[in-house]
C-alpha cells in the first residue's frame, strides 16, 4: 500500500537506507535481463532537485504495463548504495491520479523572471544603432515571443537546463558581452549585443517542457540554431531599409555561434563579433553547467565522480593539505628499517 501523507522526499535529500514513498517524474526507463534470465526494470525518477536511478527486480510483468517515460508514479522503496552510488529498490509503484503540483518536478531559474526581463531591457536601451535597435524592438513588442522567452529553458541537460534558463543565460552573455566590447574597441559593440540577444531565441522552438525538457520535432529535425537565425530573417524582412551586409553579419553570428562543425555550428566564425559571442557564449553556459555538476554531486570527498561528457574529475572541495604527511627521509628510513 502506498502512503501519500508523507511530505514530498527531494531527490537531493535521498540518503542511503532511506526509506521512499512519494510521487516521482519518470525520465527513462529500460526493460533489461539479468545474468541468471530474470527481467527486472531501470528507471530514472527525477524531481526539480535532480535525478537518480531505480531498479524494480520483483512484480516487473505486472509494474511494466503501469508506466511510461514521462509518467509521474506513487513508489515505494529503499535507498541503497551500488558502486558508491545511492540506488532505490522499488517495492511497489503506480500510475498517479494526476493530483499533483507541477512545481514539484520543473525546476525554475533563482532569479524572478520579470527582473531579468527588466535588467536585459535596460542593457539593450544603450544600442545606438538604429536599425539594430527597430530590429530588437520588434522582438521586445512581440507579446508572444516575451512570454515564451522569459519562460523557456537553455537546454536539455548541461546547462541552464531549467524554466527561465533561456533568459537567465541570454541576460549573461549580453552583460559579457558588454565588457568585451569596452575592453576590445575593435568589436562593434552594438552588433555583438544584439548578436547576444537573439543568438538562442530558437530554443522557445527547439525545446518544450511540460513536466521534463525534451526536443520538440522542429528542435530534432532542424535545431536552435537555425531556427534562431529564421526567426531573425523574419523580423530583418519586417523593418525598412535594414543595410543587407548588417543584416549578413548578424545572420552569420547566429548560424556560428557553437563555434565548431563537430558542435553543431553550420559554420564556424569568420568576423571578430562572431568570434567573440561564440567564446562568451560558451564561457556562460561552461561555468554554469560544471558549477551545477559541482552542486549536485553525491561522491564523499573534494573531488566529483568521473564526468563522462568533459572527460574528468572536478575540484569541488579544499585541496588536501601534506603538512602532516611523513618527510621523504622519514619514508626511506621506514622502508629500510622494514627491508633490513
Amino acid at each position: 500500500m502506498i502512503n501519500k501523507v508523507s511530505p514530498h522526499l527531494w531527490i537531493k535529500d535521498i540518503t542511503k537506507e532511506a526509506g521512499i514513498s512519494g510521487s516521482y517524474l519518470v525520465k527513462q526507463k529500460r526493460v533489461g535481463t539479468t545474468r541468471n534470465g530474470n527481467p527486472f526494470i531501470s528507471i530514472t525518477i527525477a524531481d526539480r532537485t535532480g535525478d537518480l536511478e531505480a531498479k524494480i527486480w520483483d512484480g516487473v510483468e505486472r509494474l511494466s504495463g503501469l508506466f511510461n517515460e514521462g509518467d509521474i508514479v506513487d513508489l515505494e522503496g529503499f535507498a541503497g548504495l551500488y558502486r558508491d552510488q545511492i540506488q532505490v529498490t522499488v517495492s511497489d509503484l503506480r500510475l498517479q491520479d494526476g493530483k499533483f503540483d507541477p512545481e514539484i518536478f520543473m525546476e525554475s531559474s533563482p532569479v524572478d523572471p520579470s527582473e531579468m526581463m527588466a535588467s536585459l531591457r535596460e542593457i539593450i536601451k544603450e544600442i545606438e544603432n538604429p536599425h539594430l535597435m527597430e530590429l530588437i524592438e520588434r522582438f521586445l513588442s512581440d507579446r508572444r515571443f516575451i512570454e515564451q522567452f522569459k519562460k523557456a529553458p537553455a537546454a536539455k541537460n548541461l546547462h541552464h537546463n531549467y524554466l527561465g534558463g533561456l533568459l537567465e543565460h541570454t541576460l549573461s552573455v549580453c552583460r559579457l558581452s558588454k565588457i568585451a566590447a569596452k575592453h576590445y574597441p575593435q568589436l562593434d559593440g552594438d552588433l555583438l549585443l544584439t548578436g547576444a540577444f537573439l543568438h538562442d531565441i530558437g530554443k522557445i522552438k527547439e525545446l518544450k517542457y511540460d513536466l521534463s525538457i525534451d526536443y520538440s520535432d522542429e528542435g530534432r529535425l532542424v535545431g536552435h540554431v537555425v531556427l534562431s537565425a529564421d526567426m531573425v530573417d523574419r523580423k530583418l524582412n519586417e523593418c525598412r531599409n535594414f543595410p543587407y551586409e548588417l543584416g549578413m553579419r548578424l545572420k552569420h553570428m547566429i548560424l556560428s555561434h557553437h563555434g565548431q562543425y563537430e558542435f553543431g555550428s553550420p559554420k564556424r566564425p569568420k568576423i571578430l563579433e562572431a568570434i567573440a559571442l561564440s567564446m562568451l557564449d560558451d564561457l556562460d553556459a561552461k561555468i554554469a553547467g560544471i558549477s551545477r555538476i559541482m552542486e549536485g554531486d553525491r561522491q564523499k570527498g573534494p573531488w566529483t565522480e568521473f564526468n563522462r561528457l568533459f572527460e574528468r574529475y572536478f575540484l569541488k572541495g579544499a585541496i588536501s593539505s601534506f603538512e602532516d604527511e611523513p618527510e621523504k627521509g622519514d619514508v626511506i628510513k621506514d622502508m629500510q628499517r622494514t627491508l633490513f
